[in-house]
């Protein structure tokens, strides 16, 4: 191995300029066995660097090539295998595993200890050996820092040691002194061991000399020794006296740590006594205010406020841990528990009291406000009242069930109050709506049925009958002759048209003013009294309400909140908001069933007062609602506004009914229809009522339905009418209901709007066309038969040859009607028109004007016939278009 290890050195690393430490010959784990060398190397350069040199013995010769490196620094892991048993396997960890097997497990751990030491030299990297012996690496180790290095060259490289800088200028100097050291090396050699026995010789003599001074050391030192022995003795019995002391000190330690925990003590103790005083202590003057107070005084009722508060205070303070076990404690909690129960049950006293004496308060009457229609102001009571609330506050939190029972007592006493206002009020408010009639007499003295008989009757002689107020007046109902019509014209007029009558007019707007005058006096009266409640009872307005109903809220008669108990303690069911709710729902009970009253009775009146109170309903919800969605007044309110808008919804069914249920006269002619007329003054009077309401949808729909109805019904009667054309009723009655939509603008009914307008012009000109064939009856047969033979595929010009339709035959019909004759036709004809349409739609001249511009049209038509059908043949009308014209405007003018 020696011989192989100088061989490389020679071939391979000295030309490199490295010095090759230790080789191991290995082969690859688990291959074909093909043997190399590994070697460890070091730089001769500096700064040195340190490889692990894979060495293989070339295929072709005898020599060795450098095949792979690696450098020292990149080792992580050497894995010897195993630590106790001899194994010649090893892994080299760098950038992969490199797994060899050694020719000689001592190879081996020569090679690993090589690996170490220059780790340790060079690198002073921290290199994993792992499974590799201690004892290995411990007689690896140096003694020294210095001896570590030179040490372990010394055995690592062998002969091979490296002289550092210091020993290579040091033999530079020397053999500078010798000019024959290189020539003749056993004369420098022979000098050098002169030098070193001279050295030595030196050495000896200087030790000789020193040995007196050791001497004198040593004596010194003996000296010193004793010295040191008396010093521990006078130690010693210092140690003993001090010991006394120590004893004494820690007894007043112990003294002073006791003093000081006793006036720790005392000042705990102190301070807790100046917590119960301080906190505990009720002044005399507190304890006076609440067992004598005067509660009628607003001085006096502020000094119980500030005392009861004072109390509260006291009552809730904070004990610390133990306190409640002392009895002058337990001592003051009583005393201050019979303070509260006192005040407690000598305010609830005075303050029911106060809710009786107002309740049973007889001078706040309606005399003095039965002219103006207004409730009483309670505002001086509430104002007297809130001189209390933060009272109430007090007793809400420290005793639940007085204030329970003075909340029961006040909604108890004051809904009698109220009640008995709020009906006095509405009484008021029916006699003024009601009124007396133009006979004398007040419709709230009839009964619905009765008082119905008398409007029918009423209506039919013509005296003071409501539009559609009456359902047996108007089932009734029929189409009169023209001159029964004439007679009857005033009747109809009061019936049908409702701006006929000043006193309608009158009494309608009275009903509205006075509606609004109740709603408008309810709605602060309400609100006063909410805010009032809140306040006084300390109940938050705005707060997440648990989404209950005022249906849901059942009658307190026990006055029982909705609040149950568990050990004294009450647990809310219900949010504050719903306690406010139920408690005006309690003491205005009567509000909703007197508006359901006055609203049945307006209805009772007139059925169109339904639409006055609609408008004003919906506004004042609205209103309610912006301020409040769940407050007892918006939740009221809206239960009566779905009454309102069922009576609202019972008029449009009533009108429709009544259009669907009328009957005309099979003798007169019909004209416009009483349920068209109806209708334009019901839309007339709807826009002005709803005119910028906030309910304007429930009347557009209210338009859409009744409308329907009114073309539904208009083509039923034109379908039955049997004295007057059906194409007369229809123009007729859809050119007045076109009119009244065009003149009221409504824009939900733009569409029918135009469907009446199309209707109107269709039977116009189906009526003209009509009309139109009976004056030159045999003209017109004529002509038709020979657009008859021309559809059957005959020419024109060849139409003349037919035997029923030559020229003889033309112009024997031609002569049947010459100028004068036809002025006759035309003349009865104007008069036919003239009896079938009615005067109060004004079309004749329109319908004449039609009938004259379909005349001419014709004329031309069987003018062309002529000249295309028989050409050449000289054959004219014995009249023209001008003489058309003429006896058009002469019989015109002449009627």
């Amino acid at each position: 191995m020696t011989a192989i290890k100088h061989a490389l050195q020679r071939d391979i690393f000295t030309p490199n300029d490295e010095r090759l430490l230790s080789i191991v010959n290995v082969c690859k784990a688990g291959k074909k066995k093909r043997n190399c060398f590994l070697c460890a190397t070091v730089t001769t350069e500096r700064p040195v660097q340190v490889n692990v040199v894979k060495v293989k013995k070339s295929d072709k010769g005898d020599f060795y090539k450098r095949q792979t490196a690696w450098a020292l620094r990149d080792l992580a892991v050497v894995d010897a295998k195993d630590a106790v048993k001899e194994n010649p396997e090893f892994d080299l960890h760098f950038d992969k595993v490199y797994k060899w097997v050694a020719s000689s497990t001592v190879e081996k751990n020569t090679f690993i200890s090589c690996i170490w030491k220059l780790n340790q030299r060079y690198l002073r990297k921290k290199i994993d050996f792992i499974n590799v012996s201690s004892q290995l690496l411990e007689e690896s180790v140096p003694s020294g820092e210095n001896q570590s290095v030179a040490g372990g060259d010394e055995e690592a490289v062998d002969e091979y040691q490296e002289l550092n800088a210091r020993e290579e200028q040091d033999i530079e100097i020397m053999m500078e002194g010798c000019e024959y050291a290189i020539s003749n090396a056993e004369a420098f050699a022979e000098k050098l061991s002169r030098e070193l026995q001279v050295l030595d010789g030196a050495n000896i003599q200087s030790i000789m000399a020193s040995e007196k001074q050791v001497n004198i050391l040593m004596k010194l030192l003996d000296e010193a020794l004793k010295e040191v022995d008396q010093i521990e003795l006078k130690l010693s019995s210092y140690e003993e006296m001090l010991q006394s002391v120590k004893e004494q000190m820690d007894q007043i330690s112990e003294s002073n740590h006791l003093i000081h925990l006793s006036n720790t003590n005392n000042v705990k103790l102190l301070s807790e006594i100046e917590f119960l005083v301080n906190h505990m202590d009720l002044a005399k003057g507190h304890i006076k205010a609440l067992q004598e107070g005067d509660l009628t005084s607003s001085r006096g009722i502020e000094a119980c406020t500030n005392a009861a508060d004072a109390l509260l205070q006291c009552m809730n303070v904070a004990l610390r841990p133990g306190h409640d076990m002392l009895h002058a404690v337990k001592q003051q909690q009583q005393r201050f528990s019979d303070l509260r129960e006192q005040f407690a049950r000598r305010l609830a006293s005075h303050l029911n009291s106060l809710f009786v004496q107002k309740g049973h308060d007889q001078s706040s009457t309606l005399a003095q406000h039965s002219v103006e229609l207004t409730l009483p102001n309670h505002h001086p009571f509430h104002r007297d009242l809130l001189r209390y609330a933060k009272l109430m506050e007090w007793l809400k939190n420290t005793d639940y069930g007085k204030y329970e029972g003075l909340t029961k007592n006040y909604m108890d006493y004051l809904s009698r109050l109220y009640e008995r206002e709020i009906k006095d009020f509405f009484e008021v408010a029916k006699i003024k709506m009601t009124g007396t009639t133009r006979e004398g007499k007040k419709f709230a003295t009839l009964p619905r049925k009765e008082s119905a008989v008398k409007q029918e009757t009423e209506s039919l002689h013509g005296s003071s009958g409501k539009l559609t107020g009456s359902t047996s007046s108007l089932n009734k109902l029929s189409v009169q002759s023209s001159g029964n019509r004439r007679s009857q014209s005033s009747s109809l007029l009061d019936m049908g048209n409702m701006s006929a009558s000043d006193l309608d007019v009158a009494d309608r707007t009275k009903f509205d003013k006075i509606f609004e005058q109740v709603l408008s006096e309810l709605e602060p009266l309400c609100l006063a009294e909410q805010d009032f409640i809140s306040k006084f009872f300390k109940l938050q307005q705005h707060q997440s309400i648990s989404g209950t109903t005022t249906n849901e809220a059942e009658e307190m008669d026990g006055g029982t909140l909705s609040r149950s108990y568990t050990s004294g303690v009450p647990q809310t069911i219900s949010s504050e908001k719903d306690m406010i709710r139920q408690m005006m729902t309690k003491i205005f009970r009567c509000i909703e069933p007197e508006l359901n009253n006055l609203i049945a009775l307006g209805d009772k009146i007139d059925s169109f007062n339904s639409l006055y109170m609609l408008v004003k309903m919906s506004h004042h919800v609205w209103t309610a609602q912006n301020v409040d969605p769940a407050s007892f007044l918006s939740t009221t309110l809206g239960n009566v506004l779905v009454t309102v808008k069922r009576n609202f919804d019972k008029c449009i069914s009533n009108q429709m009914k009544q259009m669907d249920e009328v009957k005309i006269s099979k003798k007169s002619k019909v004209g416009i229809l009483p349920f068209v007329a109806e209708f334009e003054e019901f839309a007339a009077l709807a826009e002005s009522i709803f005119k910028n309401a906030e309910r304007r949808g429930d009347l557009d729909k209210a338009y859409i339905k009744l409308i329907r109805a009114v073309f539904v019904s208009v083509e039923k009667v034109a379908n039955e009418s049997q004295k007057t054309p059906r194409d007369v009723v229809m123009m007729e009655n859809f050119h007045h209901i076109f009119a009244t939509l065009s003149r009221l603008k409504i824009s939900c009914l733009e569409a029918e709007k135009k469907e009446a307008k199309q209707k109107y012009t269709d039977h116009l000109q189906s009526y003209v066309i009509y009309s139109l064939g009976q004056p030159l009856e045999k003209l017109n047969h004529f002509f038709e038969g020979v657009e008859a033979r021309v559809a059957q595929g005959i020419r024109e010009e060849e139409v003349s040859y037919q035997l029923a339709f030559n020229k003889q035959e033309l112009r024997k019909v031609i002569k049947e009607y010459p100028g004068k004759e036809v002025k006759k036709g035309l003349d009865n004809l104007y008069k036919k028109v003239d009896k079938h349409l009615c005067e109060e739609e004004n079309l004749l001249q329109v319908v004449w004007h039609s009938m004259q511009d379909e005349f001419i049209r014709q004329y031309k038509h069987f003018e062309g016939l002529i000249a295309r059908c028989y050409p050449g043949s000289g054959i004219t009308m014995e009249f023209t278009i001008q003489d058309i014209l003429d006896y058009c405007s002469s019989i015109a003018q002449s009627h």
